[in-house]
């Protein structure tokens, strides 16, 4: 099982961290081990003092695709849940000044945090859907699949060009504006169309 994830997939994601738009999906890989394991916290990292958090929707690809066209790509999915993109923006910004990959701040142990899958006939128009994540009660993202840059059965496209998709892979497919720092004790709850999908604490 892999994760696969696009960054800057919401312009004004991409505005507020004084990235460009881009015009093809950035993409970048998780191995396995940095889903963090269900019903566990988050624990910051000893190596970064500067953790994000980033709300995305999550796509579980159900059969196996290669140079998978647009208008095919709904056939690869019935299932979406919402999950987190820890990023250790710190060393990120370090790694992007030296033109480094960025695997060691988005990829670590437990940076992927997945929430519980939910049928997309139980969701409606995925499109129209809503996502938020709220921070110790607070609300800070807010995000519609329908203003991503590069919409779902695009991205399915887009990748499959590059990686065989297989049973269970994950596609995190974005962050929408909103995004910052945890800290020890917060609380982290996404919902989709109101309904709770992932809650967690930081330690």
């Amino acid at each position: 099982m892999k994760i696969i994830c696009v960054g800057r997939n919401y312009a004004d994601h991409a505005k507020e961290l004084k990235n460009e738009v881009p015009t093809e999906p950035v993409i970048f890989m998780k191995p396995e081990t940095a889903i963090l394991p269900k019903r566990n916290p988050f624990f910051i990292p000893d190596f970064t003092n500067d953790v994000h958090y980033e709300a995305e929707l999550v796509v579980r690809i159900n059969k196996i695709g290669k140079n998978i066209q647009e208008k095919f790509a709904y056939k690869y999915y019935d299932e979406v849940t919402l999950g987190i993109d820890f990023t250790a923006r710190d060393l990120q910004q370090k790694l992007k000044e030296k033109g480094l990959p960025w695997e060691k701040a988005k990829a670590f142990d437990g940076s992927a945090a997945v929430g519980k899958f939910v049928k997309l006939s139980d969701v409606g128009d995925l499109n129209q859907a809503e996502f938020t994540l709220d921070k110790n009660e607070i609300r800070c993202q807010t995000g519609y699949p329908k203003d991503m840059i590069f919409p779902i059965n695009k991205l399915i496209e887009y990748v499959s060009q590059y990686f065989t998709l297989k049973i269970g892979d994950l596609i995190f497919t974005g962050t929408p504006a909103g995004v910052g720092a945890v800290a020890k004790d917060d609380t982290l709850q996404l919902m989709l169309n109101n309904q709770t999908l992932l809650k967690l604490n930081v330690k």
